[in-house]
Formats: C-alpha cells, sequence, structure tokens
C-alpha cells in the first residue's frame, strides 16, 4: 500500500479527482449503512439532493488526494484573508485555527506549514493514530512535514497543544468529531444533539489563544484549493455546554458555504466511545 501511495503522489489532481469520485460512489452504493448516514446526515442540514450527490463524489476526492498531499510536492493553494492571520499573530498570542471536515483540511494544514509554519509560527494539529502500521507511517510522515508538528489524540497530544498555544504558537483542531466520553457535551448541530468536543473551548480559557476559522476548497478539475480564513465572531461561553453549541453554529456556517464539499457520511451523531 505505501508503494501504490508513492506512485500515486506524482500523479496530478485532475488524474487523482476523477479515480475519487469514482471510488466515492464505488463506496456510497456498496455500503447501505455509509449511505443512510450520509443521506440522513444531509437531510438534517436541510442541503439538496444536487449538492448531496456533488458530495459523495467530493468524499472520494479527499481520499484520493492524500498520496500527493502527504508524498508528494503540495497543488496550487491560494489564500483569502491573511490579514487575518497577521493581525493573529501580531496579537502576541498563540493562535487556534478551527475547521470542520470540508474540502482538504489537509492541504490546510500543509499549506499553512509551507507559508507561515517553516518562517516562525509553527502549527501543531490533533490526529487520531491509525491502527494500522502502514497507515500509522504515513500519517506520521505527513504530520512531520516542517513547520507542522502532529499532536496525537491523547493526554499527552493535549498537554502538547496547550503548551505551543501558551509559547505563542498555532494549534489546528477539526471540532466536528465525536470526542470520547468525558471530554463533550451533547449540544445542537444541524439542528440535532451531537457529542461534541469542548477541547476547543478550554484551550482558548486556558491560554487565550486568538481564534480564527479557516477551512480549504478544491477547485474543479485538478487546480488546486483555495484556503480561507475569518474570525469566530462569538465571544465564547464559560459554560461548557453554551460554548460547544457556539463552535457548532461556527461550523454550521463555514459547512453551509460549500456543502457539497462536507464529509456527510462520518457519524457525527453516535454515542461517544469510553476514552481517548
Amino acid at each position: 500500500m505505501t508503494l501504490l501511495f508513492r506512485f500515486c503522489s506524482g500523479l496530478p489532481l485532475f488524474v487523482l479527482h476523477p479515480i475519487g469520485w469514482l471510488l466515492g460512489w464505488i463506496a456510497y452504493w456498496a455500503s447501505p449503512s455509509y449511505r443512510r448516514e450520509f443521506r440522513k446526515n444531509a437531510a438534517l442540514a436541510g442541503i439538496s439532493k444536487r449538492a448531496t450527490r456533488r458530495a459523495v463524489g467530493e468524499s472520494g476526492k479527499m481520499v484520493a488526494e492524500l498520496p500527493r498531499l502527504w508524498m508528494g510536492r503540495l497543488p496550487p493553494v491560494e489564500w483569502h484573508g491573511t490579514d487575518l492571520v497577521e493581525t493573529a499573530f501580531k496579537a502576541g498570542r498563540g493562535v487556534l485555527f478551527l475547521t470542520p471536515h470540508i474540502g482538504s483540511f489537509e492541504a490546510t494544514a500543509l499549506s499553512y506549514a509551507e507559508r507561515y509554519g517553516q518562517k516562525s509560527h509553527p502549527m501543531s494539529v490533533l490526529f487520531r493514530v491509525p491502527r494500522k502500521p502502514w497507515l500509522r507511517d504515513l500519517v506520521y510522515l505527513a504530520r512531520g512535514r516542517p513547520g507542522l508538528r502532529g499532536a496525537p489524540a491523547t493526554m499527552a497530544g493535549v498537554r502538547l497543544l496547550l503548551r505551543a498555544l501558551r509559547a505563542g504558537e498555532c494549534v489546528g483542531l477539526l471540532p466536528d468529531q465525536v470526542p470520547p466520553k468525558q471530554l463533550g457535551e451533547w449540544a445542537p448541530f444541524f439542528g440535532e444533539n451531537a457529542y461534541t468536543m469542548t477541547l476547543s473551548a478550554r484551550l482558548i480559557q486556558q491560554t487565550g489563544a486568538f481564534v480564527v476559522l479557516v477551512w480549504g476548497e478544491r477547485r474543479p478539475w485538478g487546480r488546486g484549493f483555495d484556503v480561507y480564513v475569518q474570525p469566530l465572531r462569538a465571544t465564547l461561553d464559560a459554560d461548557m455546554a453554551i460554548a460547544a453549541a457556539q463552535i457548532n453554529q461556527a461550523m454550521e456556517e463555514v459547512i453551509l458555504r460549500r456543502p457539497d464539499q462536507y464529509i456527510w457520511g462520518y457519524a457525527r451523531y453516535k454515542n461517544p466511545r469510553d476514552s481517548l
């Protein structure tokens, strides 16, 4: 599998994305449970059937582009809202970047590392360590790029994030994933209660970090990505349940900008697992 990744890492996106589109539809029709989850989540958010159909192929593109992003040369990425990033840096505090599972969050983190992290503000990103050894090696390779550090989803990883923010560095989180028990709160997400991580709110409270929303949108025909940055407009409440709801609302606003590129097949409303 690693050899396949290495081979695909040299292919352009205009080759990888059609392959991914096909794989996305194969997965959709091959798994009734995945198909039900996909349709249910998109319907809860009020997403049109056209956008839902496009999201099936886009989910496959996300997988197919990983070899190029993890092991190859980074495709073209254009940033929008860089003045906000510069303002965050000038604030002299750590910066917390929040993004949902939309478009290419991998390209977002890697392009940040290339544009900013290698120069002055490295980014630490939380990730779950894969169980399969071959995939674990690839993930660690991707998370070890210059300007980018991986923080495993363990208590040691959380402590690493705290240290990074207190040192004035940057942290990237995807707050729309289900955390383990005792590490989240039930909060509305597109009108349905979802177990939501409180880590982002706790990091902000404990470090006074500057918070921005960031997401990467996939351009058509394999022409690269656009990364957008905007402020988190809400002042997070001290109550963790309210803060979780505020962050969910911010994620909803980002997702509704490009619902065709969100991963609707993720089991967002499942019960949390027991531990990290």
